[in-house]
């Protein structure tokens, strides 16, 4: 048991270690999980307004696209019997 624990101890502060240089390596200054939660900060207007037309440039041609596709399984030529 005693040997158990100690093995373990000695893979968490490698792990730690690890993760430390890696840390002093890349230069990383925050956790990359800290952009889930929305920030406090304010956006300026002029970059809402640029995101609100980009998302309605967006969704403009994301329906244009479905228009386009829904025509071409919708046409449907007659055939006439012989």
């Amino acid at each position: 048991m005693v040997t158990d624990r100690t093995e373990q101890d000695i893979r968490e502060a490698d792990c730690e270690a690890a993760i430390a240089e890696f840390i002093r390596n890349k230069g990383v200054t925050r956790c990359p999980t800290a952009c889930v939660v929305p920030t406090q900060g304010s956006v300026a207007t002029a970059d809402r307004e640029a995101l609100e037309a980009h998302a309605a440039r967006r969704d403009r041609l994301r329906k244009e696209k479905i228009a386009a596709r829904t025509q071409q399984l919708w046409r449907v030529e007659a055939i006439r019997p012989v």
